[in-house]
């Protein structure tokens, strides 16, 4: 893929004019408040000898989510930790769930408690049950529910990140001050919303080559990817639920999260990413609140990003900022 038709410096100042729906706000405030009215214990279960792991104690963990319902997520961290430790809470990648613990030993061995949150419905832990009308044009999840804000799909997957943050606070042994939230493409996106949502109750984010960030705009862009599923939807309904569509997504939007968001924030952005254009990542970029943003940029990379240098990068940059495991 060549680079995007914005050079860079066009790039740094691309700030569109974008804003949440009126509605936005109370929606989200009603959302969490129904989630976390179902309470419910976080439960965590010691299977490090499952893994033959020697220098990292597993515990496989569950939270109430979206309607009280049970999500899945590994719990990670170095053995023979005290604490209280700083936690990287990980969402992840599009299609993907929290796999293996084994797959997540960069964030232990550095010091850190790492918890991986499932995805509901994506990974093979944590069903999507759903709700609402059941709209769904393509395999995936773009269009699940894409008829109403209250029944898309990606209110329930937000919701159960959010309450990943909250579950911090029920877990021994972790700081719920030194949260930070990051993810690769849709786990970018949702580190955004959780930043958003949570206020103080993250004191990082690391968006890294976000996804769900300015949707009209990925749609037109992107030439691969979930933005698709978007196009081939569209393809066929544009002539009477274009904006019908795109005032759902609104509510799900990443740039509407940055704008409310304040923790400090590491973003990265590939220069030929096909799949989230960069112009989308920026517009996100360019309207976070937070008066502490950076920008990692691979010029000449796709979505793969920075690859093996993205981890020492995001480490160095918390260290900066004090985000560290006490020695």
């Amino acid at each position: 893929m060549p680079p995007t038709d914005f050079g860079l410096n066009e790039l740094i100042g691309h700030r569109p004019d974008l804003r949440a729906p009126e509605g936005f706000d109370a929606f989200w405030q009603r959302t969490l408040d129904e989630a976390r009215s179902h309470g419910g214990p976080v439960k965590a279960e010691r299977v490090t000898d499952q893994y033959g792991l020697r220098t990292v104690e597993v515990d496989d963990v569950r939270f109430p989510g979206w309607n009280g319902e049970p999500v899945a997520a590994w719990l990670l961290r170095p053995r023979g930790a005290t604490g209280p430790l700083p936690v990287v809470v990980m969402y992840i990648g599009y299609t993907g769930g929290r796999g293996l613990p084994t797959e997540h030993l960069f964030w232990p061995s550095a010091g850190y408690a790492h918890l991986v949150v499932d995805s509901r419905g994506q990974g093979h832990d944590t069903p999507d049950r759903g709700e609402g009308d059941g709209t769904q044009w393509a395999e995936g999840f773009m269009t699940r529910g894409i008829d109403s804000p209250e029944s898309h799909y990606y209110r329930r997957l937000m919701t159960d990140c959010v309450r990943a943050v909250d579950a911090v606070a029920e877990l021994p042994g972790l700081d719920a001050h030194r949260v930070v939230a990051t993810g690769g493409s849709q786990g970018g996106g949702l580190a955004l919303a959780v930043a958003g949502l949570t206020g103080e109750g993250v004191a990082a984010v690391m968006p890294d080559l976000p996804f769900l960030c300015d949707y009209r705009q990925g749609a037109q862009l992107s030439t691969d990817g979930p933005y698709q599923e978007l196009v081939e939807y569209l393809r066929w309904h544009s002539r009477h639920k274009l904006e019908q569509t795109f005032a759902t997504l609104d509510y799900f939007d990443g740039v509407y999260f940055a704008q409310r968001a304040t923790a400090p924030a590491l973003f990265s952005v590939g220069g030929m990413d096909p799949v989230c254009p960069p112009r989308t990542v920026y517009a996100a970029f360019n309207h976070y609140a937070g008066e502490d943003r950076t920008m990692t940029v691979w010029p000449f990379a796709d979505h793969a990003g920075g690859c093996g240098s993205t981890p020492p990068t995001q480490l160095a940059w918390l260290a900066e900022r004090g985000l560290v495991p006490q020695p």
